[in-house]
Parts: structure tokens; sequence; C-alpha cells
């Protein structure tokens, strides 16, 4: 649990910031024999890797920001000992076929069945360009992600390893040209298309051919978690995730100080505010581990930051059951895995379109994923004996710019309609409305929890709702860019020198990964080698 800090007036590391970044840093430092001070501005740790109960008198804790784990190297698990169990989903995904009564269920434990659902939704002829993507990505997989826990390679080391598996293409494709490039060349249905593009949507607003190509980047780091590019479920919710790293932090000796927001860094002293007591407080350090957004740091030393935009609505519902679908495929194999609603091809870019225009798209385009199928363990006895459910509808191209300005009544206004969208483009597929299915909470009222950017940006300090903080990036050096710094090396360099970067915002940054923090502790070692 976390503790409050000593009266020390020095530290070998002050960490801004306590989500599971900051804690990975935290626990990762203090074995290591360093004093460590955390300060989170929330009044817990965990930041969005949190689980709660988020509807009154039923015993549900749902993972409330993030929720599936598939970055977290093993590594990091067994070197801090987290009792974390993380259980892998037997379905990929299902994505029913609007207006008809059939879906695409891409079972990974069965190939046979998976071409069967591809013939009944009139794509068959994509079963062999889906398996050789597939295929293709897997290899991006296994050269990649090894990569994560060492210092950033380069581009050109990483393009020859690449061509060393027998795809001399890979590198270009993947990380020089478009996403849709790649997408079109292997699949030709739109439905089909459509399902492997969204794992360049999640939180990121693009179109197929973005020329910038964040849209690959996201992509990138969705396909080659744990080297297969399984997404998997925490057991016991995300929380176990962050319990378990500051309880490790905690035992190691770091101090871990939530209701502290921090008010000014320098490279040797870190300032902040008791929101408790509303004092100031400072103390000396050796080194800063910034595990906040970047641009929270730029913000405090004057320095400019570029605009920042999440894409993306978030939904938690708690179901009486899970809902009857069109087609005759069981319920708990359909929401198994990712259950995709109004993402083909041509829907995400008609919403792409409409999203630029400042407008709602419509249908909103959506995936659904159900917690408690894979692990009951989060709902109590009573709601788990009557086959309750939770559902977690992550929906994409809502950019921020929908709520970004608008007034406090403006902003719970488009929060209902957003809420909305997402119910009618759920609904578009179900064989019965959503709504009768809802439990109801103490006072009567349905169980449906929504979070706009603006709401994670007033929540966790996610500048625009992005919840990467940032522009994800390369996971290597441009063969021209100076790796003269262990900063520089393992991609934890700020603007403020004796302040590393240590959170989502970092190089190779982003999910649920504990990557950032662990760069951060490496490259702090070899500072205090050197």
């Amino acid at each position: 649990m976390p503790t409050p800090a000593d009266h020390a007036t020095s530290y070998d590391v002050v960490i801004v910031g306590g989500g599971h970044n900051g804690l990975t840093a935290a626990a990762y430092l203090a074995r290591a024999g360093r004093s460590v001070l955390l300060l989170e501005r929330s009044p817990h740790v965990g930041g969005a890797t949190v689980s709660a109960p988020a509807f009154d008198g039923l015993d549900a804790r749902l993972s409330r920001y993030s929720y599936l784990v598939s970055l977290l190297p093993p590594a990091v698990i067994n070197d801090l000992g987290l009792r974390i169990s993380l259980r892998r989903r037997r379905y990929s995904s299902y994505t029913p076929v609007l207006g008809a009564d059939t879906g695409l269920l891409i079972d990974t434990g069965d190939p046979a069945a998976t071409a069967a659902s591809f013939q009944r939704v009139g794509a068959g002829a994509d079963v062999t360009g889906w398996a050789r993507l597939s295929e293709r990505t897997g290899t991006l997989a296994s050269v990649v992600w090894p990569s994560l826990t060492r210092p950033l390679p380069r581009r050109a080391d990483l393009a020859r390893a690449l061509a060393a598996t027998g795809d001399p293409d890979l590198f270009d494709d993947v990380f020089s040209r478009p996403l849709g490039e790649l997408i079109e060349r292997h699949l030709s249905h739109d439905l089909t298309r459509g399902v492997a593009l969204t794992d360049g949507l999640i939180g990121t607003f693009a179109a197929a051919h973005e020329p910038d190509l964040r849209h690959n980047a996201c992509f990138v780091y969705h396909v080659i978690g744990g080297g297969t590019g399984d997404w998997d479920v925490p057991v016991g919710g995300m929380g176990q995730v962050s319990d378990e790293l500051a309880r490790v932090a905690a035992a190691a000796g770091a101090q871990l100080r939530a209701g502290s927001e921090v008010t000014a860094v320098q490279p040797d002293r870190v300032t902040w505010r008791d929101e408790h007591t509303q004092t100031e407080h400072a103390v000396d350090a050796r080194l800063v581990v910034w595990a906040a957004a970047p641009a929270g740091l730029d913000r405090l030393i004057g320095s400019a930051s570029g605009p920042v935009e999440g894409a993306q609505v978030k939904v938690n519902l708690l179901l009486e059951r899970l809902p009857r679908l069109r087609e005759t495929v069981p319920p708990a194999a359909a929401f198994g895995g990712t259950f995709h609603i109004n993402e083909g091809y041509g829907q995400l870019q008609s919403a792409f379109e409409r999203a630029c225009c400042g407008a709602v798209p419509d249908p909103l385009p959506a995936e659904i994923y159900c917690h408690s199928i894979t692990d009951p363990t989060i709902l109590g006895p009573q709601l788990a004996e009557r086959g309750a459910h939770t559902m977690t509808v992550f929906a994409l191209h809502a950019p921020h710019r929908l709520v970004r300005d608008l007034s406090e009544a403006g902003h719970e206004a488009m929060r209902r309609r957003l809420e909305r969208a997402v119910r009618d483009s759920l609904n578009s597929v179900l064989a019965e409305p959503i709504e009768p299915v809802l439990a109801t909470d103490s006072a009567g009222r349905p169980c449906v929890e929504t979070k706009t950017t603006r709401d994670l940006e007033h929540a966790l300090a996610m500048p625009g709702g992005n919840i990467f903080h940032g522009p994800l990036t390369w996971p290597f050096l441009d063969d021209d860019e100076p790796a003269d710094t262990p900063a520089r090396r393992w991609g934890v360099q700020s603007a403020l020198p004796g302040v590393l970067l240590g959170g989502a915002g970092s190089r190779r940054g982003g999910g649920v990964s504990g990557l950032g923090g662990y760069h951060a502790y490496r490259a702090a070692l070899e500072l205090g080698a050197n």
C-alpha cells in the first residue's frame, strides 16, 4: 500500500507520477538500493491502471480506464516478483455483419473454424491473405519484442534484422509506407480490412493512408506484445497490476506519496503541494524521473509543447446477462475476444471524415471487451451467480476536438450524446436493445459510466485525453540520432538535464507495459555508474 513520505530532505531519485510506469521505476530503483520518493497528484497511486466499484451498491470492480495487458514484459514481472496472473483469451475477435445474421469469428484455437467463418461472411478470398498478414506481424513481433528491454536499436540495424528473417520488404511495409497499403495488399474484403486497421486506431485519430504514419506506430505496438500480439486479461482487474507494483516498491523502501501535486522541477530539486494540507514542500534529488505526461514537464519549465489529441470515448457497463446476437454463435465466444462494431474499412474512413468536420460519427465505430467472461473474480458472488457481466466499449474516432472547447454544460451534453451514439452503434448489431439488459444500481440508475477525452485529461492529467500521453514513437533510433548518453540510448531524454522521462510519453512508451519506468531505471543505473 502507498506510504507517506518520511522527513528526509534529500533523495537519490524523485519520481513524478504514480501510474504503473512510475511505480515500476520506484520498485526497481528502491530494490537497487536507491532512496526513492514518488509523488502522485491523485488521492491514490495507479493512474490509469486502477480497478474500483463504478456503480453504487454493486460488487463489481471494473478496470476504469485501461483494461488489457500485452506489452508488460515477463522479465519485469519476474524481476520484481509481481503476483500477477494474465489469462489468454481463446477467441481473438468477432465482427457481426451489419444487417445480416452472421459475423466473422476468429478462433485462435481452431483455424478451420476461422476459415469457415471467413467463407460465411463472403470473405473467403481473404483466408490466405489474413494468414500471411498474421505471419508477417508475427515475424515483426519476434524481432521487435525482445528489443524493448534493451537500448534502442538503430533503424538500419532493425531493418537488417527483419530482412534476415526472409522477409526483405517487411521493414519498409511497416515503417515507411501508410498502413492502408499493407492491409490492401493482403486483404480485399471491406470487413477484414477494417478489422486489421483497428489495431492502428486505438486512441489514434488517423485515416488508413495517413502520410505521417502515426497509425503505423500504433499498429506496431498492438501486434508485437509478448512476441505474439495477444492481449491478455489481468486476473482481479487492472488494479492488480498497480497494486502489486506499489506493494513491491513500498516493501523495497520507496516512499509513495499520493495527493501531492508537483509545482516546480529543477534538475536537483522538486517542489510539490500537499493537497490535504495545502502546504508546499521541497526536497533535493540527485535525479528526477518524470513519469507523468511530458507536456506537464514542458509547462513547468516554460517549454513549448505541440498539440496532443486523444481520439476515443470509453463506456463501462454492467449487464444482468450478455445480450442476444443475431447469429447463433455463443455469446461467450462472440464477447470472449474483441467484439467489433461498425468497423468496416469504409465505415472507419467515413467516421474519420465526419469527425474531422467536428461531428459525432454515425455510426460510431467501437469495440467491446467483457472482462468477466475470462476473469469472473471481478464480480461479487451474488452478481456472478445471477449471470451478470461487465462490458467495456471503446469507441474510435471521437477526437478531443469534439469536447475541448465546450462549457461544462456543453461537455455534459456531449458526453450524453457520445454515450447515446455508443448505445446506438451497439444496438445496430444486436438481436435486442442493450438497455433492458443493463443492471441498475442501488438508486435504480442504469449501470453506465462514460469517459470522454476531457474526463481523462481532468482525472489523469492526460493532455488532450491522449491515452499514450502523446504521439507514439518508433521502437528505434534514426541512424543519425545521437546515442551518446544513457538517456538517449534508452529513449528517456527530457527537455531538462537531470530529468529522465519515465512514463508513457517516453520512447517506446504507451500501453500498460512498465517499459517507460524500466527504461528510466536502466538509464539511471548507467548514470550512477558513470
